[in-house]
């Protein structure tokens, strides 16, 4: 790991990731002359560094997850870039946009290069995708009728839905949805960040289908 960096006196901040490997360099065809040479810093697990885009993603594409994610894209949320970093945090099946094909990307810092994102132009084009997939779609929203996520028993094959932020989600998607589950909330807020919503969907769902690390 390279050292930290100074900013100012006795101030430091930690520099991500690694400096030009040191030669003899290894082989094989996932590595990247250049990050060799010059050093990887991107923000990529260690097993990874140095290794093309291409590399991590056909690895990445071997052990995804059976969950998906899909978003209503209605006003340029800068909500689901965030969304779509944790979705690759997770190692998902895929990422599906609904509505607006051009998204708000700076929340994601990249990350949509290492997961699949498909565009529905409606929510009627992303139901027939689900259904033609048998594949259940899950919506998380406080809306009336919604239940408890917490203690939900979620199946290890769906699509978690979200609406945009604010308005939550469209009528549209709410009909097409099989379950609607709300998260549990203690203080004077009606409700919370769709990215944060997003987080605690999926991770409520790993916790029942994913091993733990030991």
């Amino acid at each position: 790991m390279l050292p930290p960096a100074t900013i100012g006196p006795g101030e430091f901040f930690p520099v991500i990731g690694v400096g030009p490997h040191p030669e003899p360099w290894p082989d094989g065809n996932q590595f990247d002359p250049e990050l060799l040479e010059v050093g990887d810093r991107r923000n990529v697990l260690d097993e990874y560094r140095y290794w093309k885009v291409e590399a991590i993603v056909a690895d990445l594409n071997t052990k995804r997850h059976k969950l998906q994610i899909a978003i209503e894209n209605w006003q340029h949320d800068l909500n689901i870039g965030s969304i779509v970093r944790t979705a690759n945090a997770f190692n998902v099946a895929g990422v599906h946009v609904i509505g607006k094909r051009d998204w708000n990307k700076r929340g994601a810092m990249v990350t949509d290069r290492y997961l699949s994102v498909t565009h529905h132009p409606t929510v009627q084009d992303f139901a027939i995708w689900a259904n033609s997939q048998s594949i259940p779609i899950i919506g998380i929203d406080n809306v009336p009728g919604s239940q408890h996520l917490e203690g939900a028993e979620l199946p290890e094959r769906c699509v978690l839905l979200f609406g945009q932020e604010g308005a939550g989600m469209s009528a549209e998607a709410i009909e097409i949805c099989s379950v609607l589950y709300a998260i549990e909330q203690y203080g004077s807020t009606r409700s919370m960040n769709a990215s944060a919503a997003g987080a605690i969907a999926m991770y409520h769902w790993a916790l029942q289908h994913l091993p733990r690390q030991k």
